[in-house]
């Protein structure tokens, strides 16, 4: 087949499903957690899980278990395209699955020239696909498309590509979740108890503080917060809150988790706390995952793991700069408490948030989740 060229759409509706559904989006690790709640529907919708293209290998561990993915494809996201391996998977993937539904939740401008051509070049046809990008553009049935990405997710899982009969797959019954749910295996919880186990934490509370982001990444084995950062809160108010965590929680073990780029911002937090009760985990992702699901509550920027937390279950305070929380704030599919501290208009940054306001946002978790009966309720 040309590489450039389109096949065109078949002349009836394609009435049933033959094929998984496939879900492509570039999204970072927050994205992609999000993403959960439209896989849940299109699963149901079209009775086959989803095969998911991506961007980074982060797609393939979040989705490493779920029963909503049958397949992740990971592209290389700065790979030149004709000699990333997976994009050819990928294009032999869309090819080999001519009458599958193909759902675009990419929006940004410069990543969309991408997608489309490994549609071109998969022979894949407009017929198939929705575009979130369209969608937002023209709003939904019922008005402007939804502010909150999870919505926005779950209105695209309501829309049906062209060449199908909406009839043919209805909106799901009972109604989907529609939020994000991660799932931990068996073997995961195992591994997380003996990892706990190992170092004396096991049965007690865990709250994990995560208070570092993207940029804290980059700051190298000195812990620098740079000026135009504005998802970066003070070491001494990280100190100053975790004092205040163990005064009212006197059993907490306190861990300061995040990437192994970030050891040496959350060392010097650890350092200025002067806590024996706290201490710094640097886990893989699914480590982090299991360790969430095993824990009391959290404290965390506007970041992807703290979006994994809602979504396994685990109650949580979230620090916001810029962004505002009607567009970001985690979700649940268990429900548990998820709450907004800053945020557009009441904060441009996460500098701007006290320390007390974090920590009665805590409490308040308290109160709406007993810590009797957390782990309980997520496990």
């Amino acid at each position: 087949m040309n590489p450039g060229s389109r096949r065109d759409p078949p002349p009836y509706p394609v009435t049933q499903a033959s094929s998984h559904p496939v879900v492509i989006w570039f999204g970072r690790i927050g994205d992609m957690v999000m993403l959960s709640a439209l896989l849940e529907i299109l699963h149901r919708r079209y009775g086959l899980p989803c095969r998911i293209i991506g961007a980074g290998g982060w797609t393939a561990r979040i989705y490493r278990s779920h029963r909503d993915v049958a397949e992740v494809i990971c592209l290389g996201r700065h790979r030149a395209f004709l000699l990333d391996r997976e994009w050819w998977r990928a294009v032999r993937m869309l090819r080999a699955q001519r009458a599958a539904p193909v759902y675009v939740c990419e929006d940004f401008p410069r990543k969309l020239p991408r997608i489309r051509r490994l549609l071109r070049w998969s022979g894949t046809p407009d017929s198939h696909c929705v575009f979130m990008h369209e969608m937002l553009a023209a709003g939904t049935r019922d008005g402007p498309a939804p502010e909150h990405w999870v919505d926005r997710l779950v209105a695209l899982g309501r829309r049906t590509p062209p060449a199908f009969r909406e009839a043919d797959f209805p909106w799901p019954e009972p109604a989907p979740r529609c939020a994000p749910r991660l799932e931990i295996t068996a073997a995961e919880r195992t591994e997380c108890d003996a990892w706990l186990e190992a170092r004396g934490w096991l049965g007690r509370p865990l709250v994990l503080v995560q208070p570092g982001n993207q940029r804290t990444m980059k700051s190298g084995t000195r812990p620098r917060i740079s000026p135009d950062d504005d998802k970066a809160w003070p070491v001494d108010r990280w100190a100053a809150l975790a004092a205040h965590v163990r005064q009212r929680m006197p059993r907490a073990v306190i861990l300061l988790v995040g990437a192994p780029q970030e050891a040496a911002f959350l060392e010097a937090v650890r350092a200025a706390a002067k806590l024996s009760s706290i201490d710094v985990a640097l886990l893989p992702l699914r480590q982090l995952f299991a360790l969430c699901a095993a824990s009391h509550s959290m404290i965390s920027v506007d970041t992807g793991p703290a979006h994994a937390a809602a979504a396994v279950g685990l109650p949580l305070v979230v620090l916001f700069g810029a962004s505002p929380p009607r567009l970001w704030q985690p979700r649940s599919a268990a429900g548990s408490p998820v709450i907004g501290v800053g945020g557009a208009p009441a904060a441009s940054r996460v500098d701007e948030i006290p320390e007390p306001a974090v920590f009665d946002a805590w409490c308040g978790l308290l109160d709406r989740a007993p810590a009797a009966s957390v782990s309980t309720a997520v496990r």
